[in-house]
């Protein structure tokens, strides 16, 4: 048995002891979420998660609670993932889940701590009461998938709560789950959604990250879903034809998504103008993974340029949006049930 199991059982076993009832508590995340009209309250659990359109963003999901999305750009600072967080705004994701509470940035940069970044995952769930997602460009892919690796035990044993708000440790390993009102540490946290744009092994050779050779494709049980976007012939990320895949190594649900050579590995980011045009838009709006697509618009005043991968993350967020905020949403139906019950 590894150090890090043994800390996330010994811990478990405590809150259960400590907790003394199967009733779920109404945690702070609970208390704070901001009173919802019994009828939308009822629309938000109704949605199909896999299948959101455009007018359900607009008149439903965009009543619900949202979880905090971090974008995470590659190694050159000039570009940066702040037009992508513009995109989302535009296709109606929250502007304030997109930017850091202290200086209101939305791009993150990729030389960061994984541990840090990592108990910051954990202080946001136990304050928001939903897992964030990570969305990471170039390095920033890679350093998204340290932090599944650190929230995995793989780097550490325990955890720091890190509060994003102070950018300091909170001196503490474990939090209380906002779902059920137990303890439980850092460590054994899964995030909802991670995606990966074009992040390559060449770069970690370069740069020394050595920790990251034999783990890059290899996605840990730390994530529920999964998406890699690579570019045929991309110089910059270093994968030719027959690079290896990503892959589960647990209970990740993984997908590889190959972009046309003719993409852009500098300019991936840059999506917001894919919403001002009504024959993109649509595109995106109607994008389901699990079916065939259409061609892609075309037209002389049609650019086409990141369409996949940006329709692909829109269709995941949004996905993921309504099941954390249905968690959510039950946790504190369930916490009122129980106080009544009392």
């Amino acid at each position: 048995m590894t150090v890090a199991l043994l800390v996330v059982l010994l811990s478990g076993m405590r809150a259960c002891l400590a907790a003394g009832s199967d009733a779920p508590a109404a945690s702070e995340a609970l208390r704070r979420l901001p009173s919802i009209d019994r009828k939308i309250e009822e629309r938000i659990l109704a949605l199909d998660p896999q299948h959101i359109s455009a007018a359900e963003v607009r008149d439903v999901l965009k009543h619900a609670p949202a979880p905090r999305i971090i974008g995470i750009q590659g190694s050159f600072p000039l570009i940066t993932m702040e037009p992508f967080a513009q995109y989302l705004i535009a296709m109606g994701y929250p502007e304030d889940r997109l930017r850091d509470p202290r200086n209101g940035s939305m791009s993150r940069s990729s030389f960061g701590d994984s541990e840090e970044l990592a108990g910051e995952m954990a202080w946001y769930y136990e304050s928001d009461g939903m897992m964030p997602m990570l969305i990471g460009h170039s390095q920033g892919g890679m350093l998204a998938i340290k932090v599944l690796y650190e929230l995995n035990g793989s780097f550490h044993a325990a955890i720091p709560v890190w509060n994003p708000l102070t950018g300091q440790s909170e001196q503490r390993t474990s939090i209380v789950d906002p779902l059920t009102g137990l303890e439980r540490p850092v460590v054994g946290l899964k995030l909802p959604y991670v995606a990966a744009l074009a992040t390559g092994k060449l770069p970690r050779f370069l740069f020394g990250q050595w920790s990251m050779m034999g783990k890059l494709r290899a996605i840990p049980d730390t994530v529920e879903d999964f998406t890699g976007f690579s570019i045929e012939w991309d110089m910059i990320a270093g994968t030719p034809p027959g690079s290896e895949a990503y892959h589960a190594d647990g209970t990740a649900h993984v997908r590889n998504i190959e972009l046309p050579a003719t993409t852009s590995h500098i300019r991936m980011p840059r999506t917001r103008y894919l919403t001002r045009n009504p024959a993109t838009r649509a595109w995106i709006d109607n994008y389901d993974p699990a079916t065939t697509q259409p061609p892609l618009p075309q037209g002389p005043d049609v650019d086409s340029a990141n369409i996949v991968h940006a329709a692909d993350i829109w269709y995941s967020v949004k996905k993921h949006w309504c099941i954390e905020a249905q968690r959510l949403l039950k946790a504190r139906r369930a916490a009122d049930k129980s106080g009544r019950a009392e």
